[in-house]
């Protein structure tokens, strides 16, 4: 989802997000948060590391359901901290950082694209998940709703072992069923209704539903909310929630469907907006809205190419070059907006450059907790902001990578890529060096926020410092004194 999809930040949106609106209105809203990658796995690792996703490999590509688990045995969590600090804690939605699978062979979980089965043995316990990185209770998705298997686990048991293929549900085809730009993401043997409607063969519980997966997390995380407010009224709680829209397959809730005026996508973005209103009454009608922080976040911007810009009028990344997998501002700059009535006042803005690394350093210090050298070490405290002190910059510099592992680093006036093209999904995602032309890129994001013009020529000496500095971030494991 995009900054632009906002309507509060995007005054051109055709996108209706009035319980996000109203966050803003009452709280904090960040102009210039970036997700530390412009992909799913990446992203997810900084917010619960404070790391960004290069310090380990496997964390910095996109992964699928069968894979291990990105996140180092033993690593601090955000979650692990705030349980240090009494906090029940809980996961309730996507988790697509890997899991360590039982397979029936004992050897790697793997899946055969064509046939769609795996020889993983669902009837056994995971060996490694969210509840070995700080979390009490999960509810999860593996990965993303168009990435097989399709199941939910609760505490590392797979809820419904009976499993079927997808296609024993679902036709692979609609009679009216026509292709466009994303059928490039699947192969004959997946499920395609239409353009934003697809999903990878695989396998699936028996009682999954696809239209459902979206409400059954709301469902679970209302109930979480509900139980720590009922049974246990003095102590505090975290629950990460993060939602399996408005990620393909775009599924709305028959509610929203056909509510929006920019197709299904729209009508998604909705059903998004409805649980932060859900959410929201909760916690005012148990009395505990005054004394949380409520965030609402993207983990990359919005996969949202020129065909679709042009055809609705709508820029899911307003204001910024690309979509999500790309180098560009577009690929991670995201929506963040907070609220916590008790300490932030309403209508807040932060102009300067926050990263969802940032989280894990926050929350250490909101509990009052050391971070060494080596734990959390790309995330720096942003506490300040929540009483006001908005003018002040709490990290200087960040670094951002790609969905095919371009890198690059900004600092409040450039922008400095490794590389030519977009490095994501907007073709050219890689371009060759003209003779005597430059090998990167260079933005002055002062002048040229859309960057469009590469002065990259211009200012070798700039280059040589950043590109001096973006390696020193990328080789060194310990919190840097400058950002």
């Amino acid at each position: 989802m995009g900054y632009g999809d906002v309507g509060a930040l995007n005054p051109e949106a055709r996108t209706h997000t009035p319980a996000i609106d109203r966050m803003v209105d009452e709280g904090l809203a960040f102009t210039r948060a970036h997700a530390s990658a412009s992909v799913c796995t990446p992203s997810r690792y900084g917010i619960l590391t404070g790391r960004y996703a290069h310090r380990t490999s496997a964390a910095a590509r996109g992964i699928w359901g069968f894979d291990e688990p990105v996140i180092e045995p033993g690593r601090e969590t955000t979650a692990s901290l705030l349980k240090k600090a009494g906090y029940a804690t809980a996961i309730i939605g996507k988790w697509h950082l890997g899991l360590g699978w039982q397979t029936k062979d004992g050897s790697k979980a793997v899946l055969d694209e064509i046939t769609g089965f795996s020889n993983v043995d669902y009837s056994r316990e995971i060996d490694n998940g969210p509840n070995d990185y700080g979390f009490d209770y999960s509810f999860i998705h593996p990965a993303s709703l168009d990435i097989p298997p399709y199941m939910f686990l609760r505490d590392h048991k797979v809820i419904d072992t009976d499993i079927i293929l997808t296609t024993d549900h679902y036709s692979a085809r609609m009679p009216d069923t026509e292709y466009s730009w994303d059928k490039k993401h699947t192969n004959e043997h997946a499920v395609y209704w239409e353009k934003g409607v697809w999903w990878r063969l695989g396998e699936m519980s028996r009682s999954f539903r696809i239209e459902n997966a979206h409400t059954d997390i709301l469902n679970e995380g209302i109930a979480f909310i509900e139980k720590q407010a009922t049974e246990r009224p003095e102590s505090p709680f975290f629950l990460f929630m993060p939602l399996l829209g408005p990620h393909t397959p775009w599924v709305p809730t028959e509610r929203f469907r056909g509510r929006s005026s920019i197709g299904l996508y729209g009508d998604f973005v909705m059903d998004i907006d409805d649980v932060v209103y859900q959410v929201r009454n909760t916690l005012i009608e148990h009395d505990i809205h005054d004394n949380t922080i409520l965030i609402f976040t993207s983990d990359n911007g919005g996969y949202w190419p020129q065909e679709e810009i042009d055809l609705h009028n709508h820029d899911s990344n307003w204001g910024r070059r690309g979509q999500k997998g790309d180098i560009w501002d577009g690929g991670h700059r995201i929506p963040l907006v907070m609220t916590w009535p008790d300490r932030i006042s309403g209508q807040t803005e932060y102009h300067h450059l926050i990263s969802l690394t940032d989280f894990f350093a926050t929350f250490a210090d909101l509990t009052g907790q050391e971070l060494d050298q080596e734990t959390g070490e790309d995330s720096f405290s942003f506490l300040r902001v929540f009483d006001g002190y908005t003018e002040e910059p709490t990290r200087r510099s960040m670094v951002h990578h790609s969905s095919r592992g371009m890198y690059s680093i900004r600092t409040d006036e450039w922008k400095l890529i490794d590389g030519l093209g977009s490095g994501g999904f907007t073709y050219p995602y890689f371009e060759d060096q003209a003779d005597g032309g430059p090998r990167g890129q260079l933005y002055s994001l002062k002048t040229d926020s859309l960057e469009s013009e590469n002065v990259y020529a211009g200012y070798p000496e700039m280059v040589e410092e950043l590109r001096k500095k973006l390696k020193t971030i990328r080789s060194t494991s310990e919190r840097m004194v400058y950002q």
